[in-house]
């Protein structure tokens, strides 16, 4: 089975990613109203996932979801750096794990409103 993230997309997010081959990639949701880009996650990416956050799940098109918020902004992050959708985005996450997982402690203490440039 394949498995795969998806990486919503605002208009600032849409703004990083703007001109690139990413732009390509995007997918519509909800009858068009969400933007988003789906990142490929293999077999093995998908148990470390699992291991490290036990709120991951697996949901039955094989999207992992209920990861922290910390862990999608650095996806995203990892996304807008590589230029790609592929595994090496997921393992630039991945390396970040504990990083992911201070921030993350701090979400269940408190949820912070996002950053909004204006």
């Amino acid at each position: 089975m394949a498995y795969f993230m998806v990486v919503l997309l605002d208009d600032n997010r849409m703004g990083k990613i703007k001109g690139t081959e990413l732009e390509d990639k995007i997918q519509y949701m909800f009858g068009g109203e969400l933007r988003c880009l789906n990142v490929e996650v293999s077999e093995e990416l998908k148990g470390k996932i699992l291991q490290e956050f036990d709120t991951a799940r697996v949901d039955s098109r094989g999207a992992i979801t209920d990861v922290p918020v910390a862990f999608m902004r650095e996806l995203f992050n990892q996304v807008a750096e590589k230029k790609s959708l592929g595994l090496e985005v997921v393992e630039g996450v991945l390396a970040k794990v504990n990083e992911i997982k201070e921030m993350a402690a701090k979400e269940s203490e408190y949820l912070p409103p996002p950053d909004i440039e204006v």
